[in-house]
């Protein structure tokens, strides 16, 4: 019997002229190119499992990279609070501009934590509570969440057993990426797979994922 799964799904690229960070900020859409990377992701997520049981972080830019799948799978998402972006302080700022600012450089005082934005453990605790929660509500079906590039990141570390703070240039966690948990209660959630169905729009994006 195949084990249950949980597949972590980044939104596609967000339509931001400004280049700003727009963390949990209203009216952050879809790109052109953002809507046909969550296509490709519903592509291939249509190609993997079926029936699975579907979660959305509330904002705009995962509900419309969430709506490829509804429609691939005939079934409705549930948003989760749980899987929303972190908060941040830099948020509707340029970061390259924001951080030549004195004022603002109290805010970096401590990247472990980091002292700018909701902390690192913060943002794991109630991720995999949600994971593990919904993959327990979905009585064995597979589990697709569509979320952000610090909170899947976040599960990335703790599952693999490393340190949760880390540089925020070097995440493994592209537009429209899709990282594959495998769920048992009895081990828990192990990663078995990371992939970029939307690898070929890729080159040319804009991607501010939260600092």
């Amino acid at each position: 019997m195949r084990e249950q799964r949980v597949f972590l799904v980044r939104h596609g690229e967000v339509d931001n002229p400004d280049h700003v960070l727009y963390e949990r900020l209203p009216g952050y859409g879809l790109s052109a190119r953002g809507a046909a990377m969550a296509q490709l992701a519903a592509d291939h997520l249509a190609g993997v499992t079926e029936d699975p049981k579907l979660v959305v972080s509330p904002l705009q830019r995962t509900r419309e990279s969430m709506a490829p799948i509804e429609r691939a799978f005939g079934v409705s998402a549930e948003a989760d609070e749980r899987v929303i972006e972190p908060w941040n302080r830099f948020a509707g700022t340029r970061i390259s501009t924001a951080l030549k600012s004195p004022r603002n450089w109290p805010l970096v005082r401590n990247p472990l934590r980091p002292s700018w934005g909701e902390p690192f453990r913060s943002i794991t605790d109630r991720m995999l509570t949600a994971l593990r929660e919904q993959a327990v509500a979905a009585a064995g079906r597979d589990v697709i969440v569509v979320s952000h590039q610090l909170p899947i990141w976040m599960v990335h570390r703790a599952v693999t057993q490393q340190r949760l703070a880390h540089h925020p240039g070097r995440r493994r966690c592209a537009l429209s990426s899709v990282t594959t948990l495998q769920y048992h209660p009895a081990t828990d959630l192990q990663e078995i797979d990371y992939c970029e169905p939307a690898a070929e729009l890729l080159v040319g994006a804009t991607d501010l994922g939260a600092v």
